[in-house]
């Protein structure tokens, strides 16, 4: 088959490098425009636009799926739209245009968490489960037909970040059994069931950390907004960007927000059980250790607010 491929951060690589190993032909990669990066805002290529170079493959690099760039597809006769984080939306007429139509592999246990943030939501949610599907494109967010799907444990510790990754390349290997089955005709899309929920995009005020809630819940919500948009508070009047930390074990509660370090080991309330901040990055520093960062608090405790 002719294949068109719409993708853009890291977790769309490994499925265009699963589908650039079979025999059918991609010609064309959509991704979004370059982007302003670190501290010099260079504008650097998408993690897809630089593997899909690699690979010798035209790209298309463009923010909207406009007039422009659905006559461009239409001229390259595609069977088949596969899209996987592409970061736009596909409307008609250019859903309509591959023979075959557009396939989404979308990292959730469709209908939960149809939308931009699905991982993060789960993680924050406390779900006990994740997975990915790949489904049928169509009009509505996420609603279309789903051809396969699997799920696993998300795990009590796991950042959205590490969920991503290890869901990136077992989805990968999901959408390319699909694939297959489309271009031999066996395919069997099946509606989804279940309540809907969604995963609206995640802004950097979704990540200010609220420890008046309880252990469990605070804990959710850092690891689920790791490392994007990256878990903050502030202290003192500046912002902390919290790293990383750990539930503790037969730790006296604290006030919620309230910082102190027990025995070389830096602790946070909340709303029940504290919690230990492990690594940490106060406004135009470094990362460092909690241990670290206390050192130069030089002061008995600090509120987290």
């Amino acid at each position: 088959m002719k294949l068109v491929f719409a993708g853009t951060p890291e977790v769309a690589r490994p499925s265009l490098t699963a589908l650039a190993g079979t025999d059918h032909e991609i010609v064309s990669v959509i991704t979004r425009a370059d982007a302003p990066l670190g501290r010099k805002r260079t504008l650097t290529p998408s993690p897809v636009a630089q593997t899909a170079a690699q690979l010798g493959y035209s790209v298309l690099k463009t923010n909207r799926l406009d007039a422009e760039a659905t006559e461009s597809i239409r001229a390259l006769q595609p069977d088949l739209g596969v899209i996987v984080a592409y970061g736009g939306i596909v409307r008609e007429p250019l859903l309509s245009i591959p023979r075959l139509g557009w396939i989404n592999l979308h990292f959730s246990l469709l209908p939960r968490w149809r939308g931009a943030s699905p991982v993060q939501r789960a993680v924050i949610a406390g779900d006990e489960l994740t997975g990915a599907a790949v489904f049928q494109l169509v009009p509505e967010l996420d609603a279309g037909a789903v051809f396969g799907s699997f799920s696993q444990p998300l795990g009590a510790h796991s950042t959205s970040g590490i969920l991503l990754d290890e869901l990136s390349h077992s989805g990968a290997d999901l959408l390319l059994r699909v694939v297959e089955e489309l271009a031999a005709g066996t395919a069997l899309a099946v509606a989804q069931t279940g309540e809907i929920t969604l995963a609206a995009k995640l802004v950097r005020d979704d990540a200010r950390i609220d420890f008046s809630r309880p252990a469990a819940s605070v804990y959710n919500h850092i690891r689920g907004v790791t490392p994007e948009p990256g878990a903050f508070t502030t202290v003192n009047g500046a912002v902390l960007k919290i790293l990383e930390v750990a539930p503790s074990v037969d730790q006296p509660n604290l006030p919620a927000g309230t910082i102190v370090q027990r025995e070389k080991t830096v602790l946070v309330g909340t709303r029940s059980e504290p919690l230990i901040l492990l690594r940490v990055q106060p406004a135009g520093k470094t990362a460092m250790t909690a241990n670290d960062w206390w050192r130069g608090v030089a002061a008995e405790t600090v509120t987290a607010s």
